[in-house]
C-alpha cells in the first residue's frame, strides 16, 4: 500500500527547472521532501485522510528562490526603520525619514536612498539631515551600504573614529557624506542587541517569504545574527534555509571554533569567508582600470588591497573554507580572480566573486576555466539604462559591457543570482535580466530563473538538495500568480507571489 502524502499541490503548472520543458500538474510531499511529480489524476492516489490538499488554481509553481547574497539584518532595518528606497528626491527622502524613522532609540535611521534616479542626482548632506533633527544623531544609509549621510550631531559624535580620507569635505568642512571605512563607526553605533536582532531577522524572513525566497546566503559581520538563527532553528521557528557567510575579520574565530564550510543543520549552515576588494560605482569607489566617466581623476579605492586579499584567500582555502569576495570594478575582478587562481582548486572550493559588474573578455574566460562562481545581482540592471548610474559613472561603452550574464552563461560559467537587498525581489531581477537592453546582459526566462534557484543552490553546495523541483529534493516552492513565460518581459517584475512553501510547509499564503 502506498503511503499517503502529507501535502499535495495540485491544479498547478509545476516547472521543475531541471529540464527547460518539463512541467507537471501536481506535486506530492512527505516529511518535507518531494516524493512524486505527476498529473493531478495520478497524484490524487496519494491523498489520504490527513493529507492537506492545496488547490493552486492553475498557478505557476517554481523552485523556491535562493538569494545567494543578501544582508538580512539590513533588510530587517528597511522594515523596522525608515525605508527611503522610493524617495524621488532629496527632499522626499528627508520627509520620509522625519516621518517614518522609529522613535524608540537614540538614533533616527533611514535606509536605501538612491540619488541616481532623482531629478537632481546629489547625495544627501549634513544640512539635509539637520532638518530631521539637530538634537539627535541621524543617519541615512545609501542603497549600496558603502555610503551614508549623517547630520551634524552624528558627525560630531563619530568623526574621530573615521578615516579622514573617507569623510567627504567641501572647502575643508565635512558635507555629512561618509564612504567605505568611515561607514563602519556608523554600523557600530547602531548595532542592535540580540532582542532587536531577533526582531530585524524575523521581519526580514517574513519579507523574504512574501517574495518567494526560501533560502538565503547571509553576509554576516559583528552581528548577533548567527546566535539568533540558531535559536530560531532550535525552536523550529526559522522557516528559512540560512547559509552564514562570515566576514574575513572573523576568519581566525571561525577556524578556532572548528567551523567548516557546509557544517551545520538542515536550516543553518556555515558558508564562506567574505572579503572585499573595492567599493561601489555609486560612491565612485569601485576599482577601475580606466577613470570614471564623470570624474577623470578617480579610478576607485582598494578597500582590501590585493596583497591582503591574497593572504585572506590563502588562509581560508587552507582551512577548508569557501571564499566569497566583493569585486565590482574590472581591476578588482582581475585581482580577485588572480587570488583564487593561486589556491589549490578554486572550482572544487566553489570560490565566488560577488557582483562582477565590470569584467573583460579575458575575465569571462578565466571564470570558465577556473570554475569560480559568478555571484551576481540582476536587479542592478535598474541602473543600466541609458542615462542611468552606469552611464553616468562609466559611459556608454562600459555600461553596455556591465553585468555580462549572457557572456558568462555562454562561456559555461556557474552563475548565481541574488539581491544584495537592492531590493530583495527575485522576480524584479528576473524581469530585468530578461528585458536588458544589452546583448551581453540579456538572458532567457528559464536561464534567469535557474540562476535564482539552481545557480544559488550550486554556489552553496546545495544543488543535490534544492534548486529544482525533483523527487528527493526538499519541498521548497514559490507559487506565482502568473507565468513569467507567458507575460511580456517588462511585466515579470509585477508578478505577485501567491504562496511560499518551505520544507513542505506553507509559510506565506497571499492568495
Amino acid at each position: 500500500m502506498t503511503t499517503a502524502a502529507d501535502r499535495v499541490l495540485t491544479n498547478a503548472e509545476v516547472h521543475t527547472l531541471a529540464d527547460p520543458d518539463e512541467t507537471y500538474e501536481a506535486v506530492a510531499i512527505r516529511d518535507g521532501e518531494i516524493v512524486r511529480l505527476d498529473s493531478a489524476y495520478e497524484i490524487d492516489f496519494l491523498v489520504g485522510v490527513d493529507t492537506d490538499v492545496v488547490d493552486c488554481g492553475g498557478r505557476t509553481v517554481v523552485p523556491g528562490f535562493v538569494d545567494a547574497h543578501t544582508h538580512m539584518q539590513q533588510l530587517g532595518q528597511y522594515q523596522v526603520h525608515a525605508d527611503l528606497s522610493d524617495a524621488g528626491s532629496a527632499d522626499e527622502a528627508v520627509e520620509t525619514l522625519a516621518s517614518d524613522a522609529a522613535d524608540d532609540g537614540d538614533w533616527l535611521l533611514g535606509f536605501g536612498w538612491d540619488e541616481s534616479g532623482w531629478g537632481e542626482p546629489r547625495y544627501l548632506t549634513r544640512e539635509d539631515l539637520d532638518r530631521v533633527s539637530d538634537e539627535r544623531p541621524v543617519a541615512a544609509v545609501r542603497v549600496d551600504m558603502h555610503t551614508a549621510a549623517l547630520n551634524s550631531v552624528a558627525l560630531e559624535r563619530l568623526r574621530d573614529e573615521m578615516p579622514a580620507d573617507d569623510v567627504r569635505t567641501d572647502d575643508g568642512e565635512p558635507t555629512g557624506v561618509v564612504v567605505e571605512d568611515a561607514v563602519e563607526p556608523v554600523w557600530d553605533a547602531i548595532d542592535p542587541d540580540p532582542a532587536e536582532t531577533h526582531e530585524l531577522l524575523t521581519a526580514a524572513r517574513d519579507y523574504a517569504h512574501r517574495h518567494g525566497v526560501t533560502a538565503v546566503h547571509d553576509m554576516v559581520r559583528q552581528s548577533h545574527a548567527p546566535r539568533v538563527y540558531r535559536e530560531l532553528n532550535l525552536e523550529d521557528a526559522l522557516d528559512l534555509r540560512v547559509r552564514i557567510n562570515y566576514w574575513s575579520d572573523h576568519l581566525d574565530a571561525v577556524r578556532e571554533a572548528g567551523l567548516r564550510t557546509n557544517h551545520g543543520s538542515e536550516f543553518v549552515r556555515t558558508g564562506a569567508i567574505k572579503s572585499f576588494t573595492d567599493g561601489s560605482f555609486g560612491g565612485r569607489t569601485a576599482k577601475l582600470s580606466e577613470p570614471y566617466a564623470d570624474d577623470p581623476e578617480e579610478t576607485g579605492t582598494w578597500v582590501v588591497d590585493p596583497g591582503e586579499l591574497r593572504d585572506i584567500t590563502t588562509k581560508a582555502d587552507d582551512a577548508g573554507l569557501q571564499c566569497t569576495v566583493h569585486a565590482i570594478g574590472d581591476e578588482a575582478v582581475e585581482e580577485t580572480l588572480s587570488a583564487f587562481e593561486a589556491t589549490a582548486d578554486p572550482g572544487a572550493a566553489r570560490h565566488r566573486v560577488e557582483h562582477v559588474e565590470l569584467a573583460t573578455d579575458e575575465h569571462v574566460e578565466r571564470f570558465a576555466e577556473s570554475g569560480v562562481v559568478a555571484s551576481c545581482q540582476p536587479n542592478f540592471l535598474q541602473w543600466a539604462d541609458e542615462g542611468g548610474l552606469y552611464d553616468q559613472r562609466l559611459g556608454e561603452d562600459r555600461r553596455k559591457l556591465s553585468n555580462r550574464y549572457r557572456d558568462l552563461l555562454d562561456a559555461g560559467v556557474h552563475l548565481a543570482f541574488s539581491s544584495d537587498t537592492m531590493p530583495m525581489d527575485p522576480l524584479l531581477g528576473v524581469g530585468l535580466a530578461v528585458s536588458a537592453s544589452s546583448e551581453h546582459q540579456r538572458i532567457s526566462v528559464t536561464e534567469a530563473l535557474r540562476a535564482y534557484t539552481l545557480g544559488g543552490a550550486y554556489a552553496g553546495f546545495d544543488e543535490d538538495r534544492m534548486g529544482t523541483v525533483e523527487v528527493g529534493k526538499v519541498a521548497d516552492f514559490a507559487v506565482l500568480e502568473a507565468s513569467p513565460w507567458e507575460v511580456d518581459a517588462d511585466e515579470i517584475r509585477d508578478i505577485d507571489v501567491a504562496m511560499t512553501v518551505v520544507d513542505g510547509e506553507v509559510v506565506y499564503d497571499g492568495r
